[in-house]
Protein backbone atom coordinates (compact mmCIF):
# COMPACT_ATOMS: atom_id res chain seq x y z
CA UNK A 1 0.00 0.00 0.00
CA UNK A 2 1.78 3.51 -1.18
CA UNK A 3 0.93 6.26 1.33
CA UNK A 4 1.96 9.88 0.55
CA UNK A 5 2.19 12.50 3.03
CA UNK A 6 2.32 16.59 2.48
CA UNK A 7 4.62 18.41 4.95
CA UNK A 8 5.04 22.07 5.20
CA UNK A 9 3.98 25.58 6.81
CA UNK A 10 0.35 26.49 7.14
CA UNK A 11 0.83 29.93 6.57
CA UNK A 12 3.14 32.00 3.98
CA UNK A 13 3.13 35.94 3.39
CA UNK A 14 3.00 37.27 -0.17
CA UNK A 15 5.79 37.15 -2.26
CA UNK A 16 7.17 34.30 -0.44
CA UNK A 17 8.03 31.42 -1.55
CA UNK A 18 6.13 27.84 -0.29
CA UNK A 19 8.05 25.04 -0.07
CA UNK A 20 5.87 21.70 0.57
CA UNK A 21 7.62 17.79 0.75
CA UNK A 22 5.86 15.00 0.08
CA UNK A 23 7.14 11.61 1.93
CA UNK A 24 6.48 8.44 0.29
CA UNK A 25 5.96 5.62 2.15
CA UNK A 26 5.47 1.79 0.64
CA UNK A 27 7.02 2.74 -2.66
CA UNK A 28 9.96 4.09 -4.26
CA UNK A 29 9.22 7.29 -6.06
CA UNK A 30 12.14 5.90 -8.84
CA UNK A 31 10.19 2.49 -9.61
CA UNK A 32 9.41 2.74 -13.52
CA UNK A 33 6.20 3.90 -15.07
CA UNK A 34 4.90 6.42 -12.27
CA UNK A 35 4.80 10.05 -12.00
CA UNK A 36 4.90 11.94 -8.46
CA UNK A 37 2.27 15.32 -8.87
CA UNK A 38 1.22 18.24 -7.36
CA UNK A 39 -2.24 19.06 -7.42
CA UNK A 40 -4.36 21.93 -5.55
CA UNK A 41 -7.56 22.87 -4.68
CA UNK A 42 -8.16 26.78 -3.94
CA UNK A 43 -11.29 27.14 -1.72
CA UNK A 44 -14.57 27.01 -4.33
CA UNK A 45 -12.71 25.99 -7.31
CA UNK A 46 -11.80 22.57 -8.99
CA UNK A 47 -8.74 20.58 -8.52
CA UNK A 48 -5.45 22.05 -10.58
CA UNK A 49 -2.35 20.33 -11.67
CA UNK A 50 0.45 21.94 -10.72
CA UNK A 51 3.25 19.43 -12.36
CA UNK A 52 4.91 16.18 -11.57
CA UNK A 53 7.91 14.29 -11.61
CA UNK A 54 8.51 11.10 -13.31
CA UNK A 55 10.34 7.89 -11.77
CA UNK A 56 13.48 9.18 -14.38
CA UNK A 57 13.58 12.75 -12.79
CA UNK A 58 11.80 14.37 -15.59
CA UNK A 59 9.17 17.03 -14.55
CA UNK A 60 6.40 18.34 -15.84
CA UNK A 61 4.80 21.17 -15.34
CA UNK A 62 1.59 22.91 -15.86
CA UNK A 63 1.65 26.14 -18.27
CA UNK A 64 -0.50 28.17 -15.48
CA UNK A 65 2.11 27.35 -13.32
CA UNK A 66 5.16 26.66 -14.81
CA UNK A 67 6.64 30.49 -14.51
CA UNK A 68 6.58 30.14 -10.61
CA UNK A 69 6.88 26.07 -9.95
CA UNK A 70 9.57 23.45 -9.01
CA UNK A 71 9.43 20.36 -8.29
CA UNK A 72 12.56 18.13 -7.30
CA UNK A 73 12.82 14.95 -5.84
CA UNK A 74 15.38 13.16 -2.99
CA UNK A 75 15.92 9.95 -3.81
CA UNK A 76 17.63 8.89 -0.64
CA UNK A 77 14.65 10.04 1.38
CA UNK A 78 11.90 9.00 -1.17
CA UNK A 79 10.51 12.47 -1.13
CA UNK A 80 9.65 15.00 -3.77
CA UNK A 81 9.04 18.67 -3.29
CA UNK A 82 6.70 21.28 -4.59
CA UNK A 83 8.64 24.85 -4.49
CA UNK A 84 5.53 28.05 -5.38
CA UNK A 85 7.17 31.38 -5.93
CA UNK A 86 6.13 34.88 -5.52
CA UNK A 87 2.70 33.62 -3.72
CA UNK A 88 -0.49 35.79 -2.96
CA UNK A 89 -3.43 35.48 -1.58
CA UNK A 90 -5.16 33.61 -4.36
CA UNK A 91 -2.37 30.98 -4.41
CA UNK A 92 -4.40 29.83 -0.46
CA UNK A 93 -5.57 26.00 -1.39
CA UNK A 94 -5.15 22.46 -0.05
CA UNK A 95 -2.41 21.50 -1.54
CA UNK A 96 -1.96 17.48 -2.36
CA UNK A 97 0.71 15.27 -3.57
CA UNK A 98 -0.09 12.19 -5.77
CA UNK A 99 0.87 9.12 -7.30
CA UNK A 100 0.10 8.65 -11.21
CA UNK A 101 0.35 5.79 -13.08
CA UNK A 102 1.99 5.70 -17.19
CA UNK A 103 -1.10 6.65 -18.12
CA UNK A 104 -1.48 9.72 -15.82
CA UNK A 105 -4.88 8.22 -14.35
CA UNK A 106 -3.90 8.55 -10.04
CA UNK A 107 -3.94 5.88 -8.12
CA UNK A 108 -2.83 7.19 -4.59
CA UNK A 109 -3.61 10.70 -2.95
CA UNK A 110 -1.99 12.21 0.30
CA UNK A 111 -4.36 13.75 2.55
CA UNK A 112 -3.54 17.39 1.37
CA UNK A 113 -2.51 20.28 3.48
CA UNK A 114 -3.79 23.74 4.00
CA UNK A 115 -2.03 26.17 3.11
CA UNK A 116 -3.04 29.95 3.51
CA UNK A 117 -1.15 32.76 2.31
CA UNK A 118 -1.58 36.09 4.30
CA UNK A 119 0.48 38.87 6.02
Amino acid sequence: QVQLQESGPGLVKPSQTLFLTCTVSGGSITTNYYYWSWIRQSPGKGLEWMGSIQFSGVTYYSTFFKSRTSISRDTSKNQFTLQLSSVTPEDTAVYYCARDRGDWVTDYWGKGTLVTVSS
